[in-house]
């Protein structure tokens, strides 16, 4: 939490970490839901292989599209750091905002995963056949 708070030099530094931390959480969850979604809907008219490269191709280009710009809040989130004197850190905003996001994406997953899908990490039929239902007379 140290590493966050040496981010923070005033009003506006904390609103571009605030807005780097929500963009980088975008890359990590909002993108792949976003062309999970879009592909969904392409496979309903043509081939999975069609729908599975625009996903592909799309997920790409808005990676490359929210980091350049995540890039340009970093680069100004610098710049207020250097007119306050504050001396740079071994790593810049959005490394440190990439890494915690990261965490805070897979954390999230695993209880959505673990809890609201039901999935279970151990299966649940090992060592024997499945119980089938009783069959209809």
């Amino acid at each position: 939490m140290g590493r966050l708070r040496g981010l923070l030099a005033g009003p506006l530094s904390v609103a571009l970490v605030v807005l780097m931390f929500a963009g980088c959480l975008f890359v990590w969850v909002g993108i792949p839901l976003i062309w999970l979604w879009i592909g969904s809907q392409i496979q309903a008219y043509t081939s999975l292989g069609t729908a599975l490269a625009a996903a592909m191709a799309g997920v790409i280009v808005s990676v490359i599209v929210v980091v350049t710009g995540l890039s340009w809040v970093n680069h100004r989130h610098a710049l207020i750091r250097e007119s306050r004197n504050i001396p740079p850190g071994d790593a810049t905003a959005l490394e440190v905002l990439l890494v915690y996001s990261a965490a805070v994406a897979l954390v999230c997953f695993g209880v959505w995963f673990f809890v609201f899908a039901g999935a279970s990490p151990i299966p649940l039929d090992v060592g024997g056949a499945a119980i089938a239902p009783p069959s209809a007379p």
